[in-house]
């Protein structure tokens, strides 16, 4: 699998598996997608159903132009879609790329479901695509999100001020994070003991 077979990669472990988004799965987002919390921190957000086709418009079109690799995260035990991320910022002659735009339904937060995922991508990342860099970036207002990069062990490497304009025309302070390749291995071991110890994961 090499970083021009990434539109059809499917990545998976013991908890989930991530696939690419398929016009088919709209009534499954549209379940989970209509809860105006997802979207707080986000800058395009999902409120309609015309939102919802232009997510899903945008998703499939990124993906099949490598411009983003959006998955879709299924729950391996009941098969629903619980939410969805992506690699973008993809620069493979520099073996870099960057995990974000993501999400999971809010019956899903904290269940392990959003680690899951994030174990999934990162595994893919430095074991296929033999990544030297990944990186993150969130709000700096997004204390969960935040939370959540740091309890993974990602270093914060500092704020962007002023990147962007949110909806109702805030600017945005993005906060930037990043694993290393030579980091990784001992972060996998010490920060997702409970989903890679005893399941081949």
């Amino acid at each position: 699998m090499s970083w021009n077979n990434l539109p059809d990669a499917v990545l998976a472990n013991s908890r989930v598996e991530l696939r690419r988004i398929r016009v088919t799965d709209r009534a499954a987002f549209e379940s989970v997608v209509y809860d105006e919390e997802i979207w707080r921190y986000f800058v395009t957000r999902i409120e309609t159903p015309a939102d919802l086709d232009t997510f899903l418009e945008t998703a499939i079109r990124d993906t099949l132009t490598g411009t983003r690799i959006v998955f879709a995260i299924v729950d391996r035990d009941s098969g629903r879609i619980l939410g969805s991320s992506a690699y973008g910022n993809l620069a493979p002659a520099d073996r870099r790329l960057e995990i974000g735009w993501s999400w999971v339904a809010t019956a899903a937060r904290r269940t392990g479901v959003n680690r899951a995922a994030k174990l999934a991508l990162l595994d893919h990342a430095f074991d296929v695509l033999e990544c030297e860099r990944v990186e993150f970036k969130t709000d700096v207002l997004n204390t969960a999100a935040r939370t959540g990069l740091a309890a993974l062990g990602a270093h914060e490497e500092g704020v962007l001020r002023s990147f962007n304009y949110m909806p109702g025309g805030r600017r945005r302070d993005v906060v930037y994070y990043s694993i290393l390749r030579d980091e990784w291995p001992a972060l996998r071991k010490e920060r997702f003991a409970a989903l890679t110890e005893g399941t081949g994961a």
